[in-house]
């Protein structure tokens, strides 16, 4: 079961480029909406939601939106969150309100769990998928998915539909998709390479064998 945490916001009356008057306050601009209520601007705490994300599976964790001036907190998740490309920062969030009756979809990291024997044995385990999409009630959506590693040898690969979600919660996603599989190292691979091509043996060509196209066969007068 997700966890539910909660976060302040204050209704806010700056939009567009006025938005950088917050940044300097040390706020984010935020918009909140689904649910059946009209879209709403917010602002919250930049330190604060900061300290939420690096402690928290932003996509999946229910919030408790504690506006100022509503009597009762807003359950709701992230939806979207946009980040500065050069300082990596948060630049606005966009919550999405829920219902706690009806299933949702969200983005759910997978953790890969176990020690895997082809690793143990000088394979590399390569992660093809970090999150997956999943479907549930707002408080069954887990923090994470798990990918049990401890069956793959070398050669082996983890598919999404190797992995069973909690009771209640459904992954909608290509059962046959690659979450991760074990590799060779990529130096064993080409040494591999090298020795099969150093072993083949090449037959020479038999000049005027008979049956050899281009050659006159000989014949008996």
């Amino acid at each position: 079961m997700t966890e539910k945490t909660s976060i302040l916001a204050k209704p806010r009356t700056v939009i567009g480029k006025a938005n950088r008057r917050l940044a300097e306050s040390g706020q984010i601009p935020a918009v909140l909406y689904g649910g059946g209520r009209d879209p709403m601007a917010l602002a919250i705490d930049r330190h604060d939601f900061e300290r939420f994300v690096a402690h928290h599976a932003a996509g999946s964790t229910l919030i408790a939106l504690s506006i100022e001036g509503e009597s009762k907190p807003v359950n709701a998740m992230i939806k979207e969150l946009q980040t500065s490309p050069v300082k990596g920062n948060v630049l606005h969030v966009d919550f999405l309100a829920v219902r706690m009756d009806v299933k949702i979809q969200a983005t759910v990291a997978v953790h890969t769990e176990g020690e895997s024997p082809g690793v143990k044995a000088g394979g590399i385990l390569m992660t093809g998928l970090h999150s997956l999409t999943a479907e549930a009630l707002p408080s069954d959506l887990p923090d994470a998915l798990v990918a049990d590693v401890s069956s793959l040898e070398i050669g082996d690969t983890l598919l999404v539909g190797d992995i069973t979600p909690p009771e209640g919660v459904t992954i909608v996603e290509d059962p046959e998709s690659v979450v991760c599989s074990v590799t060779l190292p990529k130096v064993v691979e080409e040494e591999v390479e090298e020795e099969v091509l150093e072993g083949e043996e090449v037959e020479p060509e038999l000049v005027g064998e008979e049956g050899v196209e281009g050659e006159p066969e000989e014949t008996e007068e």
